[in-house]
């Protein structure tokens, strides 16, 4: 499972996170972490394929204190194996709005309030071939 992380580089409000990527061929799932640090995660984004009882769903969560929170579940699945994907997420005081490629969204609270994250990670069948922030 290779991850890519991205240090030194601060998430805030107001701001929008632009990531372009593939899935692998044979990909089951792969997952965006945004947090404060590597032991918490305030929004994780998981498209999964075929994995944990799910197929063709989008889960999002938070880690936090060392367990998963309450999973969300929203928006359309866009993605397909090997094909080119974009998401979007604008990160407002209030929620993480994530823009999928099909138009569909889905709107995440930001459990944790802060105002800048700054650890933010890739892991699992995916490749990123672009990542922006402004």
């Amino acid at each position: 499972m290779a991850g890519m992380v991205v240090r030194n580089m601060s998430f805030k409000v107001g701001q929008t996170m632009t990531i372009v990527g593939k899935p692998l061929p044979d990909a089951t799932n792969f997952a965006l972490n945004i947090g404060p640090n590597e032991k918490d995660i305030t929004m994780h984004i998981n498209p999964r394929f075929n994995a944990h009882g799910d197929e063709n769903a989008v889960v999002c969560n938070s880690y936090q204190d060392g367990k998963w929170c309450e999973e969300h579940r929203e928006g359309g699945f866009p993605f397909q194996l090997g094909e080119e994907f974009k998401i979007t997420i604008v990160f407002t005081p209030t929620e993480f709005q994530v823009n999928l490629s099909d138009g569909s969204q889905i709107h995440f609270p930001n459990r944790m309030g802060a105002e800048k994250y700054s650890f933010i990670s890739f892991n699992g069948d995916v490749r990123v071939t672009s990542f922006e922030i402004k």
